[in-house]
């Protein structure tokens, strides 16, 4: 009986380690989408990718669960080259001194509709406390936010005439 049951807690173990084993990002499907106003007439869309770090999510212990998550902040495309190029320069995200747009978690708690992340953003060098709410299925993450450029210092000197001030963003963490 205690062979039996020794093998049955090895079992968990090793099934657990596993499961946290495969949370890992896989870079080719995950992506932050975004778009904002331009010239108070049209939007801009856009992406980055490049996500890396640390994913550990057990939706039955949130208490142990922690997001360390970046992306590379070089790989804005919206597919406009002359923009892309013009939104890594010091104008705006600064990519040459701020290459990496990162969250990490201080908190995941369940909601009505899913769950809640709060945590740290830094972008352009600025943090700033945040939450995210998002749904988790199928091993994908998807989470929701409104940024606001100002907060992060991005693209001051433009105002708002050329740019909108708010970023509508949805994060897609897919794991393998």
């Amino acid at each position: 009986m205690k062979n039996i049951a020794f093998l049955l807690a090895l079992l968990f173990i090793c099934s657990t380690s596993t499961s946290r084993a495969q949370q890992t990002i896989n870079k080719e499907k995950s992506k932050i989408n975004f778009h904002i106003t331009g010239g108070g007439i049209f939007k801009v869309k856009g992406t980055f990718t490049g996500m890396q770090g640390d994913f550990h999510l057990d939706t039955a212990d949130l208490q142990s669960a922690n997001f360390d998550i970046c992306v590379d902040a070089a790989t804005i495309n919206t597919k406009n080259n002359k923009r892309d190029t013009h939104l890594r320069t010091s104008d705006f995200f600064d990519v040459e001194k701020y290459p990496k747009i990162c969250f990490e978690s201080s908190s995941i708690t369940k909601t009505s509709s899913g769950y809640q992340t709060t945590g740290n953003l830094t972008i352009h060098g600025v943090s700033k406390d945040v939450e995210i709410p998002f749904t988790f299925s199928e091993n994908t993450f998807t989470g929701n936010l409104v940024i606001n450029r100002f907060d992060y210092k991005i693209g001051e000197e433009f105002g708002t005439m050329r740019v909108g001030t708010e970023a509508t963003v949805t994060i897609t963490c897919v794991l393998n």
